[in-house]
């Protein structure tokens, strides 16, 4: 996935940072300036160098400084979008009726937003006022042309702290396939193109939002992909910003070929009307549909629309490429293979349909946003295909406004679909793959650094990662079928306090877990680190059995409980041990057979070293 791809470059982008600091806009012929604008050029808040004005300003020709915090304070509580496409022409334009708040702590004078550089703004309104912006361009890699255009609004009368703003924005431009911030990283031309696949054309038109093409309007802090991990950090904040805000779209196109056979708007699957207009050899047809208002949860707005070949079966949609419909099937055969574990742990309810968009390459990259997997459907055997699927079904059948359920729930089915159809072995691989990545992102003493604690967790790999390992540990903890009640049960409206699904865990298994929720999903305690400190075996009062003591250390500041395991000769004896942060514990455990080795946890519990603790015992 694309996370993974970016996950890499950072790694190059670290000895490339003094590069990618100073790239600067490309040398294309900006567009045409709007009235009562003035056009800037800015690489961030120290950087605004004014160019002479193209029409004569309607205020002070020096335009406030605007700086990260103001932009910090901005968020959309709700937007109406009225958009018109042209896929010929690859054109965008649109009216945004926005709600905009102030979550600083100073009034906003200044209202800065910004859309992705292909765009520009053609015009700003509030209460039937037309307002004045100045513009500037900024350098950021949360556009795939890593440039922003931003209107700097002035506002006549300043936005108090919590206060709300009725605005509409006028915006237009064209959207192509465009790689240039991965390219500017030293990306190979064609690795570029297939991760960042966005455009409007006629075949396809594929828009994912803040973090890959900006097509609607947000207010961010500038942030460049070889700077560390502020790309990322950036996306989940605007995602965790603007979670409770409602999306609503009317969406308005005019295409010459034939009508578009499946429009998703973000995330969900809309309604095809009959055209308004058929298309004639001249002139263009006409149809027109929307998407309600609809909250947007921890996702950014997406647009897909594809005038693909349709398949259905076993529940999933597929609309493939003419070239790739003979291997549609390969997809639905892969959800009827993960349907029954799918519905074993989440039950039979499918919340929203599947559906599945072929990518306009074999080698692009795949992407998911719920139910909605935009993937390539090229010649694959349907157990290649069955990962995705497992995650896709998932999100059809269980749906949380947390978004460590959310996505933990979906990685947590495709790990298990990995040990159904492998081993718990290769499943728990996977985990440990992501392991030192998580780590590293933990913070080593909490109060030193606050780290992120999962229940509002912006980054995915908490959201992701830790929340799987989360869900393993409760599966260990609570048994499989009490998880199982508790996630069938899962009503995502009635989730309304933080401790909602720690409740239904525990009135499913009934047990006390408000020590583990504490630790590992309201607290951000860091990872536990144990290891065995010694071990010591003495003959119990049978003949035969042995009585064996166990020194465990848990220097971390996460309480966990793991398993223990005490083999001696062909016998294997596992308990389960409660292991206090900082603390040493000392466990007997009667064996049968002198011990030959003790092996504290299995994998299930992430640690900050290591998740496996193996010691032969030799001098017994």
């Amino acid at each position: 996935m694309m996370l993974k791809l970016f996950a890499a470059l950072l790694l190059c982008g670290a000895t490339m940072g003094a590069f990618a600091q100073q790239k600067s806009a490309p040398q294309n012929t900006p567009p045409a300036t709007p009235p009562n604008t003035t056009v800037l050029f800015s690489r961030s808040d120290d950087q605004t160098s004014a160019q002479p004005s193209q029409t004569t300003p309607q205020f002070p020709a020096t335009a406030p400084k605007v700086t990260d915090a103001e932009r910090s304070a901005v968020t959309f509580a709700s937007y109406n979008l009225d958009l018109h496409l042209s896929p010929r022409d690859h054109a965008l334009a649109a009216r945004a009726q926005l709600q905009v708040r102030n979550d600083g702590s100073q009034p906003l004078t200044v209202l800065p937003i910004q859309l992705s550089s292909s765009l520009h703004f053609d015009g700003a309104s509030a209460n039937g006022q037309r307002l004045t912006f100045t513009q500037q361009t900024l350098n950021s890699d949360t556009d795939h042309t890593g440039l922003l255009h931003e209107a700097d609004i002035h506002l006549p009368t300043p936005i108090a702290p919590k206060a709300t703003l009725s605005l509409e924005v006028l915006y237009s431009g064209e959207i192509t396939l465009d790689a240039r911030r991965l390219l500017q990283l030293g990306t190979p031309t064609e690795t570029a193109e297939h991760s960042d696949w966005d455009r409007i054309s006629e075949d396809f038109t594929g828009l994912r939002g803040f973090g890959n093409v900006l097509w609607y309007p947000v207010a961010s802090v500038p942030a460049l992909l070889g700077d560390g991990n502020k790309v990322f950090a950036e996306i989940g904040r605007q995602k965790l910003r603007e979670s409770d805000a409602t999306v609503a779209i009317r969406l308005t196109i005019e295409y010459y070929l034939a009508t578009p056979s499946i429009i998703a708007l973000d995330g969900h699957s809309v309604a095809i009307p009959k055209p308004a207009v058929p298309p004639t050899g001249s002139y263009p047809g006409v149809l027109t549909c929307s998407l309600p208002p609809t909250r947007l949860g921890f996702a950014a707005p997406s647009l897909f629309i594809a005038n693909w070949v349709p398949s259905s079966g076993s529940g999933v949609q597929v609309y493939s490429r003419p070239d790739d419909q003979s291997n549609a099937q390969a997809l639905m055969t892969a959800a009827t293979m993960v349907q029954p574990l799918v519905s074993k742990w989440l039950g039979a309810d499918e919340k929203e349909p599947v559906n599945v968009i072929d990518l306009p390459e074999a080698q692009d990259l795949t992407w998911e946003q719920g139910p909605l997997l935009v993937t390539s459907v090229a010649n694959r055997p349907p157990d290649s295909y069955a990962e995705a699927m497992s995650r896709a079904l998932a999100h059809a059948y269980f749906q949380s406004p947390r978004e460590w359920l959310n996505e933990g729930v979906a990685t947590f089915l495709q790990t298990l679909w990995i040990e159904q159809s492998s081993t718990r072995t290769h499943a728990l691989e996977m985990l440990e793959s992501q392991r030192n990545a998580l780590a590293l992102a933990e913070p080593a003493t909490p109060g030193v650094a606050t780290g992120e604690p999962l229940i509002h967790a912006s980054d995915p790999i908490y959201y992701r990662t830790k929340a799987t390992y989360v869900l393993w540990m409760l599966r260990d903890l609570a048994g499989d079928q009490q998880l199982q009640s508790a996630l069938q049960a899962y009503n995502p409206a009635a989730d309304t306090t933080p401790n909602y699904f720690q409740k239904l865990v525990e009135r499913a298994s009934a047990k006390d877990l408000q020590w583990f929720f504490d630790d590992w999903v309201y607290h951000d305690r860091g990872l536990p680190d144990l290891s065995i400190s010694g071990f010591h075996a003495s003959p119990a009062a049978y003949k035969g059995q042995y009585l064996a003591a166990v020194d465990i250390m848990n220097s971390g500041f996460a309480e966990t409980e793991v398993p223990v395991t005490v083999r001696s000769g062909s016998n294997t004896l596992t308990n389960r041990v409660r292991l206090p942060a900082k603390t040493r514990t000392v466990y007997r455990m009667l064996v049968q057979g002198q011990p030959t080795q003790v092996i504290v946890n299995d994998g299930t519990v992430p640690e900050i070293q290591a998740d496996i603790h193996k010691r032969d015992i030799t001098n017994q």
